[in-house]
């Protein structure tokens, strides 16, 4: 009993340690700064670049055989919030998305990502774009390490239905977050 507690000791703070080390970063957008108009969604009143972020990252946890990326806004008046990017399927040497690899068709994303469905009602970057006069919203870029090659979704798949599916399956998890308010 002993022993096996602590074997579970040891795997726990591996894992912390390793979760540590796991971290996404930006040279486009600064953790912390204001989402760059270049980024921001073009429409609903908006008139940004709606170009998506160069996006890099260091230190994913061992036998991740799979990246998935999400850009979710939690303070969207909606009642659930929006997501505004979600990729799955990034094979797992992928260490870098460049700038403008959110477009669909546009090259960038590794061979064999996908993009699925986001709030804008279509796969694809779309940018931030809150309320006229409402606060800052927070955008939270989050990259997941995954456990399986492949997850079951397709391009047509809620952001809800690709949160399900990596609740069972991530490894661990890096993220950042940036604002825009306008």
């Amino acid at each position: 009993m002993v022993i096996t507690g602590a074997l579970t000791l040891a795997a726990a703070l591996f894992g912390t340690a390793q979760a540590a080390d796991f971290k996404l970063t930006s040279t486009t957008i600064k953790p912390g700064g204001t989402v760059p108009n270049e980024q921001v969604f073009n429409g609903f009143g908006c008139t940004g670049g709606n170009v998506s972020p160069e996006l890099s990252w260091s230190g994913a946890p061992a036998g991740a055989k799979s990246f998935a990326l999400t850009v979710y806004d939690p303070d969207a008046p909606t009642g659930s919030g929006f997501w505004h990017w979600v990729v799955v399927n990034m094979p797992p040497d992928t260490k870098a998305l460049p700038k403008g690899a959110g477009k669909p068709g546009a090259p960038g994303l590794p061979a064999g990502a996908l993009m699925t469905r986001t709030d804008f009602g279509a796969p694809g970057y779309g940018g931030p774009c809150p309320p006229k006069g409402d606060k800052p919203h927070r955008y939270q870029f989050t990259l997941f390490a995954v456990d399986l090659p492949k997850l079951d979704v397709t391009a047509d798949s809620s952001a809800a239905v690709v949160g399900f599916n990596l609740h069972f399956h991530t490894l661990g998890k890096a993220t950042f977050t940036a604002t825009y308010g306008r």
